[in-house]
C-alpha cells in the first residue's frame, strides 16, 4: 500500500499543504470547519505525520520495531535482550517502545513506523485481535511473538506471521496435569479482560480441561488481577482475596508465573503450606520459578527458540527469502515443588 502523504490530504480537502499543516500543529488561524474536515479526512486515512525525516526514503533506515506490551513483566527481558543481539549483528538498530494499557498497539506501530522508518515490526504480548484496515496500513513485515492466533479475521495470514506455543492447549496441559493429580476444586488467577489475548487462550484453556474432565467450572474460584498489570503484588492480593472469600480449592493455576510468586507469599502468611494444604502451578517458565521457595512447578515456554526463530524470520522477510510463516513451538511442564499429589 503506498503511503498517504500531507499532499495527498490536502488534495482530498481542497486547501494547500500549509493549510494541512497549520491544522496538524493546531494554530489558531484556521477556520474551523477547515480544520474539522481536514482532521476528519486524517483520521479515515490512518496518516500519521512523520516528524523524524519526512523527505528521507526508507531504504536508507535500518531499524527494526519492537513494540512490548507489559514491559514490567520480567518475562520479555530474555526475549529482547536476545532480538537486540542479532539485529546488532546485523548492523541494525532496534527502536523498543513500551505500549501502555490504554493503547493499541497497532496504532503506536504505524506512528513509530513513520517516525523511525523502520525495515520490520515484532510485537511482544498484547492483544492477538486487530483491525484489518489498520493492519494494511503498516507497510513493513511483522511478526507477533509470543502470540499465536488468527490476528485478524478479516486479514489474509500471509500478511504477517507468528511465533508462540499454543497457549490455549498448553494451559489444557497444566490443568490436566493437576486433575491427573487428583485435585477437582482448581481455581485460576487470570486477567479480567474481554479483549482477545494469549491471557485469554489460557483461560479457555483452563475451562476446556475441566469440561473435558467433567468438572464444572466455579465462578467463586476464577479471580482476576488488573488488566494487564502482572506483578508479585497483584498475584499476592489477587490470591489473599480468593483466601478470604472462603471458597474451596486444592489448587490454583496463574496464568503467570510473576503472579504465582506472589500466589506463593500470600499462601506464606495465610498459614496455608504449598503444596501440602494446596497446589501451585504458573506458566512462562521464569528463572524466578527456580528460586522461589518451594520451587515453581510451572509450564515453560521455549523462550530461546522463539525470539532465534523471530529473528531469523523478520530478517528473511525483510531480504525476501521466503514469505509469512506460523510458527507453534511446544512448551514443556517444569514439575517442581509446589505440587503434590491428592
Amino acid at each position: 500500500m503506498s503511503e498517504i502523504t500531507i499532499r495527498e490530504i490536502a488534495k482530498r480537502c481542497g486547501v494547500g499543504v500549509s493549510t494541512v499543516s497549520r491544522a496538524i500543529n493546531d494554530h489558531s488561524d484556521i477556520n474551523p470547519e477547515t480544520k474539522k474536515r481536514i482532521m476528519e479526512v486524517i483520521q479515515e486515512t490512518g496518516y500519521i505525520p512523520n516528524n523524524s525525516a519526512r523527505n528521507l526514503k526508507r531504504i536508507d533506515a535500518k531499524c527494526i520495531g519492537v513494540l512490548v506490551r507489559g514491559i514490567t513483566n520480567p518475562f520479555f527481558t530474555p526475549m529482547i535482550e536476545k532480538i537486540e543481539q542479532e539485529t546488532e549483528k546485523k548492523g541494525y538498530a532496534l527502536v523498543l517502545r513500551h505500549v501502555e494499557a490504554y493503547e493499541n498497539e497497532v496504532d503506536v506501530a504505524l506512528e513509530l513506523e513513520k517516525e523511525k522508518r523502520l525495515r520490520g515490526i515484532i510485537f511482544l504480548g498484547g492483544s492477538s485481535k486487530h483491525s484489518a484496515d489498520k493492519m494494511k496500513q503498516l507497510n513493513v513485515p511483522v511478526i507477533f511473538a509470543t502470540i499465536g492466533s488468527d490476528i485478524s479475521e478479516e486479514l489474509s495470514r500471509n500478511s504477517y506471521s507468528t511465533v508462540s506455543v499454543d497457549d490455549a492447549r498448553e494451559s489444557r496441559k497444566v490443568v490436566e496435569y493437576l486433575i491427573g493429580l487428583g485435585h477437582r476444586k482448581i481455581a485460576i488467577l487470570t486477567e479480567g479482560n474481554d479483549e482477545p489475548s494469549v491471557v485469554r487462550l489460557r483461560h479457555e484453556g483452563y475451562i476446556e480441561a475441566l469440561k473435558a474432565n467433567g468438572i464444572e467450572p466455579d465462578d467463586k474460584l476464577i479471580r482476576y488481577v488488573d488488566r494487564r498489570i502482572y506483578t508479585m503484588k497483584n498475584g499476592y492480593e489477587a490470591t489473599k482475596a480468593l483466601i478470604e472469600s472462603g471458597a474451596k480449592f486444592t489448587a490454583l493455576f496463574c496464568i503467570s508465573d510473576v503472579l504465582a510468586v506472589g500466589a506463593l507469599r500470600a499462601f506464606a502468611d495465610a498459614g496455608i503450606k504449598v503444596p501440602d494444604d494446596v497446589s501451585v502451578v504458573g506458566f512462562d517458565g521464569q528463572a524466578m520459578a527456580e528460586f522461589s521457595v518451594p520451587r515453581l512447578t510451572t509450564l515453560k515456554q521455549p523462550l530461546d527458540d522463539i525470539s532465534e526463530e523471530t529473528i531469523r524470520l523478520i530478517f528473511d522477510l525483510i531480504e525476501e527469502k521466503r514469505g509469512h510463516k506460523h510458527i507453534i513451538f511446544p512448551g514443556e511442564l517444569i514439575e517442581a515443588e509446589s505440587t503434590k499429589r491428592i
